[in-house]
């Protein structure tokens, strides 16, 4: 046994035979047998060594491109100086012209009611449809045809041409940021543009191929007149226009006060829309004040409903009837055939658009001869019982003049020559008025102004005409004695109404009034200033006068007993005057009218009725007018509760035995 642990023992070299002697082993050949070490790969031969190359210095390079470098940043550092320093304010102001828009806010126009506070125009809200030409372009829509696309949209809805539109969405100035493709439009037109832009705006979102060509469509609140009662007292409301301006009547009259002040906008906005998140800044808009007529809108309609059918039965050209309280002067109606609908214009005959009660000048006939007598009783040169007779023909000056119809010689009085409305008597007691012609010429003259001839009538209306009252030094020979019975001298409708409230009020002219008050933002009423009074004859004539008066209707000689009432004592005058034709300027057809207040003796109401070329029938102003007198006073009577007196009217004899 081994002493050494773990020591293998030698093994014994057994004898065997001899081995043949080795040849030498090939340089890298490898060992044969197990164990063996891997034969060395002949190592392959080394390629020759290049030519070295010697690079230049970089040091010129790296000059050159810090030297560019250096160019740049200055170029930035210069450009960055300029626009955030020399030209930072223009910069600014573009950036802010981009980004904010601002419109103005419409202030709501105010209301006009009647007497009652019944409206007769108000405004609802409406919308202005615009755009943003700059969100149809190329650029923002990728697509050569928005506007195109847009405007085939826009057009049926809007009602419009859809070039027209196309027009406005590509105008010639592309910066152009703002186009009104429509005014106020109700809110069901802006609700169907709405829902057309979320759909394509829903669309665009899924399918990329889809523009949303209404994105640039947008819409400014505002409002929208309108006349609920159609085309009642169209006359005196007038309308307004497409820039939400009074185009006439009240509307134009009062436009200041009725349109209040405007408000602005001023928003942030991004690709057509409100950004919310950035402030903005508002001025809010002052409502208009409401006004408040004195017209009642029932008895408008009263007398609107009876010119317009008598107008129609008569085939004229038109016919005014005004009604007026005879104590303040306030006119209660003012009724204009034919007339039009302020709510659609389009269909409106632009010579039916005025107030023909205030424009139209015509010479009155026969209802003037209440001046005339005025005249005559308040200088005393006469009575209602002095005895006037009345030849079939009378020569003055160059003329021979004659009554409505042929007769024998009349015996009258004073109130025959009004109930039978004679021309030549009227000429005959007017001559009386001074020694001469020339200063009874002056006498009647200073009475025909009093009453409001040639001069406006105070109410202030657009349009109104002053009619025409020419100087007595200026009268013709044949004027000097047609003006007294109502032929060279014209007026209009408001005008002669006014004549008979005079009368009616006890010889005090009150100024005429369409407007009862105000009502402000604020909701306090102001009532309209007092009418300026003028006394024209003393109270004995204004009295003595409306007796006349009722000789007329009364009277079976008179002229206009078809415009009596039962229960009620009616004064009233008729008319029947050769009539100046508008286009021609001479003398074509006749001009009917009819004048008078009720009740006689204690009078509430004055109404004047008057109709332009009746063309059928008859054309006599007691037989045509006296009617529509009669419906309308009857109506205004039992709508204002006014009762009969119950006194039995005094005779005055028409007729005398010589």
């Amino acid at each position: 046994m081994s002493d050494d642990f773990g020591r293998q023992p030698p093994r014994r070299r057994v004898p065997g035979p001899a081995r043949p002697e080795r040849s030498a082993r090939p340089v890298g050949r490898p060992r044969p047998g197990p164990g063996a070490r891997p034969a060395r790969r002949p190592a392959a031969p080394r390629p020759a060594a290049p030519k070295t190359i010697r690079l230049g210095s970089p040091r010129p390079r790296l000059r050159l491109v810090g030297l560019a470098l250096t160019l740049v940043l200055a170029a930035f550092v210069v450009r960055l100086l300029q626009v955030q320093a020399v030209d930072a304010s223009t910069y600014a102001a573009k950036a802010e012209q981009n980004r904010y828009v601002g419109y103005t806010l419409a202030a709501e126009r105010g209301g006009i009611t009647d007497r009652d506070g019944v409206a007769l125009a108000t405004s609802e809200d409406a919308y202005d449809i615009t755009a943003d030409p700059t969100l149809f372009s190329r650029e923002e829509l990728k697509i050569d045809d928005g506007p195109e696309q847009a405007a085939a949209l826009l057009a049926p809805i809007l009602g419009q041409d859809q070039e027209a539109i196309v027009k406005k969405l590509r105008p010639k100035d592309k910066k152009l940021r703002y186009a009104l493709l429509a005014n106020r439009q109700t809110p069901q037109v802006w609700k169907q543009i709405k829902d057309l832009k979320s759909a394509l705006a829903a669309k665009s979102g899924t399918d990329p191929g889809t523009a949303n060509v209404l994105a640039g469509v947008l819409s400014v609140p505002t409002t929208k007149r309108v006349y609920p009662n159609g085309d009642l007292a169209a006359g005196i409301l007038g309308w307004v226009n497409a820039d939400g301006k009074g185009g006439g009547g009240v509307e134009q009259q009062l436009n200041s006060l009725l349109a209040g002040k405007d408000g602005k906008i001023r928003y942030a906005q991004s690709g057509g829309r409100q950004v919310p998140t950035v402030g903005s800044t508002e001025t809010p808009a002052v409502p208009g004040s409401d006004v408040e007529l004195t017209i009642d809108r029932d008895i408008q309609w009263a007398a609107q409903q009876a010119i317009t059918e008598q107008v129609k039965e008569s085939k004229a050209d038109r016919g005014y009837v005004i009604v007026q309280d005879t104590q303040t002067g306030q006119v209660l109606a003012m009724a204009n055939s034919p007339g039009f609908d302020p709510n659609d214009l389009s269909k409106a005959s632009s010579v039916n658009m005025g107030n023909a009660a205030l424009q139209d000048a015509y010479e009155p006939g026969s209802t003037a001869k209440v001046m005339s007598m005025a005249a005559v009783l308040e200088q005393g040169v006469a009575t209602p019982l002095t005895h006037v007779i009345v030849p079939n023909r009378l020569h003055r000056g160059d003329r021979l003049f004659k009554d409505d119809i042929d007769h024998e010689t009349w015996y009258l009085t004073l109130n025959g020559v009004l109930a039978k409305s004679s021309n030549i008597g009227t000429i005959l007691a007017t001559g009386q008025l001074g020694k001469t012609q020339a200063q009874a010429n002056q006498v009647l003259y200073s009475y025909l102004h009093k009453f409001g001839l040639g001069r406006y009538s105070g109410l202030d209306f657009p349009g109104e005409t002053p009619g025409i009252l020419a100087k007595p030094a200026d009268w013709s020979t044949s004027q000097q004695y047609t003006i007294p019975f109502g032929q060279g001298v014209s007026l209009n409708a408001m005008q002669a109404a006014s004549v008979y409230s005079t009368i009616a009020n006890g010889g005090v002219r009150v100024e005429p009034t369409l407007v009862r008050g105000t009502k402000g933002p604020d909701g306090r009423f102001t009532p309209a200033a007092k009418p300026k009074e003028t006394r024209v004859v003393s109270a004995k004539t204004a009295k003595t006068l409306a007796r006349m008066l009722e000789s007329v209707v009364d009277d079976e000689e008179g002229t206009g007993t078809k415009a009596r009432i039962p229960g009620y004592r009616v004064a009233g005058k008729t008319g029947t005057a050769n009539r100046v034709d508008p286009a021609t300027g001479k003398y074509k057809g006749y001009t009917s009218s009819f004048a008078g207040f009720a009740p006689a003796d204690k009078p509430r109401i004055t109404v004047y009725c008057a109709i332009q070329n009746a063309t059928s029938g008859s054309y006599f102003g007691g037989q045509i007018c006296g009617p529509v007198y009669k419906q309308v006073m009857e109506f205004a009577l039992k709508t204002l509760q006014v009762p009969p007196t119950g006194a039995k009217a005094p005779k005055l004899p028409v007729t005398y035995t010589p």
